[in-house]
This record gives structure tokens, sequence and C-alpha cells, in this order.
């Protein structure tokens, strides 16, 4: 496993995450692993109970993870959410504007990596779940 990378200044949650459905049916859980297909809407009415919202992705290609790191951030979540398992230096920023503030990917990255990665487009042009000011808007100000 590789080193986790975040974007926050509160401290680590220190204990494992469990499965959504573990989650739903107790009430001392912090952490909870989003799967795919797992739906992130269920989580919405107890996301003050969470400390750490983990979004696997199993493989580069499957995307639903964005959506549901969407859904969690537009409905309020300011807890860690955090991308791990086949995450790629290439998504790190697409990633960020979806609201992904943690990432745990399988494979180390390398910083340099990151920080190009991060910083390789510095106008958006949408909004997203990031606080980036898209360009469109900067015309109007």
């Amino acid at each position: 496993m590789a080193e986790t990378l975040r974007y926050r200044d509160d401290e680590p949650v220190d204990h494992p995450a469990v499965t959504v459905d573990s989650f739903l049916d107790q009430s001392n859980a912090s952490a909870v692993r989003i799967e795919p297909g797992d739906d992130a809407r269920a989580l919405v009415p107890h996301l003050d109970r969470l400390a750490l919202i983990e979004v696997n992705f199993p493989a580069f290609g499957d995307g639903r993870g964005y959506s549901s790191a969407r859904i969690l951030r537009e409905a309020g979540y300011e807890g860690e959410l955090r991308a791990v398992g086949d995450v790629l230096v290439d998504q790190l920023a697409y990633m960020r504007r979806c609201g992904f503030d943690a990432f745990e990917p399988d494979k180390q990255f390398d910083r340099e990596d990151v920080a190009a990665a991060l910083e390789r487009w510095p106008g958006v042009y949408q909004r997203a779940a990031d606080d980036r000011t898209p360009i469109w808007s900067k015309r109007h100000v």
C-alpha cells in the first residue's frame, strides 16, 4: 500500500472503514467504504456521524466513485473523502474537483508527478465540488 496523500488539516482517521451495509446496520461506526454499485445516497442521512468515507476504485476505468463523491459533497459532507485503490496520478485533478481530499493509491506516486497533475490546468470551465472559480465568471467581476 502506498502513502496516503491528504489535503486536509485535521487528524487522519486511524480505524478501518466498514461496508455501507455494515454501517447502516450499526450505530457506532464513523468510517465507511463505498464500493462500486453502492448507493452513496444511503449515507446522506448519516453524514454528521462520519469522519471518513473511502471510495474504492478497483479499476481506473470505473468512474462511479466520481459520482459518489459529488453526491456526498453536494449533500454537505465535510469529512475526509478518500479515493482508494487503482487511482492514477492523471486522475487527481479531476478527483479533487469532485470533492476528494485524500488519496490512497495502490502504487506510490512520485511527488513531482502529483504536483504537475494538480497544477496542469489552472483554469476551470464549470462549477464543481471544489472552491475554484470558473473562468467564465471571472469575466463578469
